[in-house]
């Protein structure tokens, strides 16, 4: 019995020895590259039947503040406490020339379908819900890219002076 009851330990020990070891190569082991991220063409061409109102970004605002914010920040930095949390690198919503190449339909499409750690909405919210969210997320930026630093200096020499 003695026998017994030492072999199942024996090999229970190995078998933790055995988990531990691979538990520890796996952290170690360099992690494959995640696929890039591809949205479909008919989607990023997708139009927003939505038109942009006070209603529709109040809307998207509300969603937003109970949907959004924990990750992408109060005021749309990208660093909401989660994100904070899980050391996540989010885009600034703020900053127009980040986003001057994203189409409303791509927006949508992550919306919907989630990217990285972010989970999609479309279980969640209909169509409507997030489309006032691409809305709301439009209305964080300004409507013109901000100057670079070169431009600026530029409109504030005097238009007589030599270059």
């Amino acid at each position: 019995m003695y026998r017994t009851a030492f072999a199942s330990f024996v090999l229970i020990g190995s078998v933790c020895v055995v988990f531990a070891q691979n538990q520890a190569s796996d952290k170690s082991a360099p992690q494959a590259s995640p696929a890039e991220f591809k949205i479909p063409a008919d989607d990023s061409k997708r139009p927003n039947p939505v038109k942009t109102s006070a209603a529709s970004i109040a809307d998207g605002k509300h969603l937003y503040d109970s949907q959004c914010l924990m990750c992408h920040g109060k005021d749309g930095d990208g660093k909401g406490d989660l994100a904070t949390d899980m050391k996540l690198n989010l885009r600034d919503f703020r900053d127009a020339a980040a986003f001057k190449d994203t189409t409303d339909g791509d927006f949508f499409y992550v919306i919907s379908k989630g990217k990285g750690d972010m989970p999609g909405e479309d279980d969640r919210l209909n169509e409507t819900q997030r489309w006032n969210l691409v809305n709301y997320i439009r209305s964080l930026a300004p409507k013109s890219p901000a100057k670079t630093q070169e431009a600026k200096a530029k409109d504030d020499k005097p238009k007589d002076a030599k270059p």
